[in-house]
């Protein structure tokens, strides 16, 4: 188990994570709530009422990163057959305004779900602990894994497979290879998550 998620009984996934990972892990997943931001108005809302009913930015965000994972929904081809570029702009900005809070908050829970399972365990012996993640907690870490892989992916300027094939090669003294090496390392535990969940 060491390193990768294997199957528990019952469904979920259960990993060994020592001291270093579950810092690692948590201190990306606090980066990421800290970029993803608070809710509408500025703080977190506990009516549901109000978030479904506000309006959230029309335009695309300043931040690369943010920008990967708040997507344009019509940022090329296959928009509406016909529309310009105008058009497309005016399309997104629509569509971005209904929905990008909805997005941004699960975004949001899937990150504190991580931040939460990892603050809920129990040190182990020889400075770690394994973590066991019922089924609807493996698929928010899944989800909250692959946004921190988008996130370091976009900083590193992470392209397509040829990029990622590049990463592999880069010499120890490089400054990026910590980053490097934790898109890998995630990249891995989120493959093997993947495999849990599937039938």
């Amino acid at each position: 188990m060491p390193g990768h998620f294997e199957p528990i009984p019952g469904g979920g996934a259960a990993v060994a994570l020592d001291d270093v990972e579950i810092s690692i892990i948590r201190s990306l997943a606090v980066q990421l709530l800290e970029l993803i931001g608070p809710g509408p108005g500025g703080e977190i809302s506990d009516d549901p009422l109000a978030e479904l009913f506000a309006e959230g930015p029309s335009e695309p965000p300043t931040d690369a990163v943010l920008r990967r994972l708040l997507p344009d929904a019509y940022g090329g081809p296959g928009g509406p057959s016909g529309a310009d570029e105008d058009e497309l702009r005016a399309y997104s900005s629509e569509f971005r305004r209904f929905t990008e809070n909805d997005l941004r908050a699960g975004k949001r829970e899937d990150a504190l779900a991580v931040v939460r399972s990892l603050d809920a365990l129990s040190p182990g012996g020889g400075g770690g602990a394994v973590l066991k993640l019922s089924q609807d907690e493996s698929v928010q870490w899944m989800r909250a894994l692959n946004d921190l892989r988008l996130a370091i992916g976009t900083r590193l300027d992470i392209t397509d497979e040829e990029d990622t094939d590049l990463l592999y090669r880069l010499p120890d003294e490089d400054p990026r290879k910590p980053m490097v090496m934790a898109y890998l390392w995630l990249g891995g535990l989120q493959e093997t998550l993947v495999e849990t969940l599937m039938p």
